[in-house]
């Protein structure tokens, strides 16, 4: 019988178990299986086959069981990052001079990106181009407890450059919005500036927030530029690579 068995076999056993039955069905099976799906030992267990944790990982170092869920949903949640897609998933703010375009890596007066993975990058026209993605937290499995009693960290990366002949300008603008679209939190970049003759190196820009409180629905990623020497055709900042992960 079940309730027979040493505490620690019943944990192995349950750990054996997928993440989702156990927190779905089997957490509501007793008290015993509620206490244990609830403590960190069993968590730990489940982490360390996958490699989220160490074998000498401490059971009462943090939230487990968030832990694994989280680690395990880590993605990137910005659609057609690198231009793949076309224009897909990004809307148009502000599409000044001649608009956005795609273009090969390197480029004109270009560098390889870092990552050979990386083929396609965004660039800027000669008045300013902006475009933005609405992240829609739950629909990509960030349920409402998760986003207010944990308030995990969400990482924001981007990348930009400019042509070697060509000086530019960069923006980056993220918001954490409510269910009504209130601005919770923001992270806005100052205007960067490229000068001209330039070595046209990539260059990462991040932010993280943390500890922003409850009611964060979605996530409003919008990046941007023009050159500074407004030249008719496409010599406004590069940008590429974009990023927006939810993290433990």
């Amino acid at each position: 019988r079940m309730e027979s068995l040493p505490e620690a076999v019943l944990i192995r056993i349950l750990a054996s178990i997928p993440a989702v039955d156990l927190v779905l069905a089997c957490r509501l099976v007793c008290c015993q299986w509620k206490n244990l799906i609830d403590g960190a030992a069993l968590w730990v267990l489940k982490c360390q086959p996958e490699g989220l944790a160490g074998a000498e990982a401490e059971e009462d170092a943090e939230n487990w069981q968030n832990f694994y869920f989280l680690s395990k949903k880590r993605r990137n949640l910005i659609r057609n990052p690198c231009g793949e897609e076309d224009f897909q998933h990004w809307g148009e703010v502000e599409n000044g001079g001649d608009g956005w375009k795609i273009e090969e890596l390197p480029g004109d007066f270009g560098e390889e990106f870092p990552s050979e993975e990386v083929h396609k990058y965004f660039v800027t026209s000669y008045e300013w181009c902006r475009k933005a993605q609405v992240i829609d937290l739950r629909a990509e499995g960030y349920w409402e407890e998760l986003m207010d009693t944990t308030q995990p960290k969400v990482v924001v990366k981007d990348w930009y450059a400019g042509r070697r002949d060509a000086g530019c300008l960069y923006e980056l603008w993220v918001k954490l919005l409510s269910e009504n679209e209130d601005v919770l939190a923001e992270y806005k970049s100052e205007t960067i500036t490229i000068p001209q003759d330039n070595d046209g190196s990539w260059t990462e820009i991040s932010h993280t927030f943390s500890n922003y409180g409850p009611g964060v629905r979605f996530v409003r990623f919008e990046h941007g530029g023009q050159d500074s020497l407004f030249w008719k055709g496409w010599y406004g900042v590069r940008v590429t690579n974009s990023t927006v992960t939810v993290e433990p």
